[in-house]
């Protein structure tokens, strides 16, 4: 896999493939119905959000056919010199380890490029496999926020993880 920045032309197979019903329900961001415009919208914020360094966003994309799979981040927290991770992959390719391969390579980025002190992450409690992708990160559980948001009018609990860089460079020795 590569990953990639977003273009324009993206907008209609992210409104397909993030605006399934089942990939909205595990994540905490993304709205529904999920239109192409929003596609859009999205999309054009994440020039301007890398060049102010508030975020970094990338296409995940098969290397050998170009297919556009999901979608990985990271928002930045500079004050802090730390950033969260999130992520979504469509649907029938849950469960392939592709998602654990493209957040291995953005830690890797964050960590050298920008030198990141620590990365963070959360999931719904009710969604396992997410954090599954964090552990094989070498993140560590580190609490749960008890019906910490509210998703389809419920309160959710939420999972938080996070790794130091110290960590995440003797975890990838």
């Amino acid at each position: 896999m590569i990953l990639r920045p977003f273009e324009l032309s993206d907008a209609k197979i992210v409104q397909k493939k993030a605006g399934d019903k089942a990939v909205v329900d595990t994540t905490l961001n993304i709205p529904y119905p999920y239109t192409e415009e929003l596609g859009k919208k999205w999309i054009s914020t994440h020039q301007p959000q890398f060049e102010s360094g508030e975020a970094i966003i990338y296409a995940i994309i098969f290397k050998k056919t170009g297919e556009l799979i999901g979608a990985i981040g990271l928002t930045v927290e500079k004050k802090f010199n730390r950033a969260e991770l999130g992520y979504w992959i469509e649907k029938n390719l849950w469960g392939n380890g592709y998602c654990t391969e493209a957040a291995g390579a953005l830690l890797e980025y964050a960590f050298n490029e920008f030198g990141f002190h620590r990365i963070i992450a959360n999931h719904l409690s009710r969604n396992p496999a997410s954090g599954k992708v964090m552990e094989k990160l070498g993140m560590q559980r580190e609490g749960l926020f008890r019906e910490h948001v509210i998703k389809w009018d419920v309160y959710e609990d939420v999972v938080c993880y996070g790794i130091l860089r110290d960590e995440w460079l003797e975890f990838n020795k």
